[in-house]
């Protein structure tokens, strides 16, 4: 019952943050008749978190509108890939995607702010942040080029893994070649460490880590799993120093055919996949970690920060929070640690 009002306050507060009033005028209800097509491009697999969470949408919209909605699901970049999917959402060749954060910073800085480490304290406080004023800011945002942005969704923690030192304290990390996505603020935080930064594709990193071209990746544990970057890595560092995360967002075009009620029930139907996302993340996470401690053919070692190295990590990362202040902004920083 918890989770049912809870899906259903949030819902409501998510659906003010989707675009503006603009977005909900084109009409009071649906005709009973005209069916809408969605399709929701997305590119990991259907078994992944977002890959069940985007099913199981396309089952619930369906669910309550009775049929008035139909979502066809192209997962695994089967439709498009997230570089290409903005256009394509401009267009409304496609109405929904879920591309990651580090998608949208070409074109909204602001979202450089899920690069910053240690800016979440934990689960529940970067939940808070997603479903609160800043996650609000960031949806309006978004919103403002042209897109709806609906909800978050979890990949997870990232952390540590490498072939050589363990990186267990800041000092571990000096001299190893670390791959990192393309971000200023990534770049940044890994010279932090004395680490040297190389950007690389994700498709390349395995290959990357195992002829010696990189030493050391951040991911999270999904990503490092079901890559296989353990054959390739003697240490993982459970050090949830930065995040990963989808931001769900539809063709305006599409949004603007809608009537108000299937909006509203299109968006009860997001928070309700929002919810499930988060969970099937969280039970993905745990079970993940046990297979890489328990099972012999993962030959990692898998470190856990105590308090007093989280706080070595912390105190080396707070230092160097001004120099993203121009790009990710001051004040929304400074939001986002206030947060309850």
């Amino acid at each position: 019952m918890k989770k049912i009002v809870l899906a259903l306050v949030l819902a409501t507060f998510a659906l003010v943050g989707c675009g503006g009033e603009k977005d909900t005028i084109a009409g009071a209800s649906g005709d009973n008749k005209k069916v809408y097509e969605v399709k929701f491009a997305h590119v990991v697999s259907e078994n992944t978190p977002k890959g069940k969470a985007a099913n199981f949408f396309a089952k619930r919209v369906e669910e309550l509108t009775d049929g008035q909605i139909k979502v066809h699901v192209f997962p695994s970049a089967q439709l498009v890939d997230d570089d290409k999917v903005f256009q394509e959402l401009k267009r409304n060749n496609v109405q929904l995607a879920a591309p990651s954060f580090s998608k949208f910073t070409p074109f909204a800085k602001e979202f450089n702010l899920w690069d910053v480490p240690f800016l979440f304290r934990d689960t529940e406080h970067l939940h808070n942040v997603m479903d609160g004023e800043v996650g609000k800011i960031l949806r309006d945002v978004i919103s403002s080029k042209g897109y709806i942005a609906l909800d978050y969704w979890d990949a997870g923690f990232k952390q540590f893994s490498t072939n050589k030192k363990p990186i267990v304290l800041p000092s571990d990390a000096e001299g190893q070649k670390m791959r990192i996505m393309s971000s200023k603020v990534l770049e940044e935080q890994t010279k932090a460490i004395k680490a040297i930064p190389q950007v690389l594709p994700f498709g390349e990193v395995y290959s990357a880590l195992q002829t010696g071209v990189v030493d050391a990746a951040e991911n999270p544990l999904s990503n490092l799993y079901n890559s296989k970057f353990y054959e390739v890595q003697s240490s993982i560092t459970i050090s949830n120093h930065g995040y990963l995360g989808y931001l769900v967002v539809a063709s305006e075009k599409f949004w603007n055919t809608l009537p108000q009620d299937l909006q509203e029930k299109f968006t009860i139907a997001m928070r309700e996949a929002t919810i499930y996302e988060r969970e099937e993340s969280a039970k993905e996470e745990k079970v993940l970690l046990e297979r890489l401690k328990a099972n012999d053919k993962t030959s990692t070692k898998v470190y856990e920060l105590d308090a007093a190295q989280k706080q070595q990590w912390q105190d080396a990362m707070i230092a160097i929070y001004p120099k993203f202040y121009d790009l990710v902004g001051k004040e929304l920083i400074e939001k986002t640690i206030n947060t309850k």
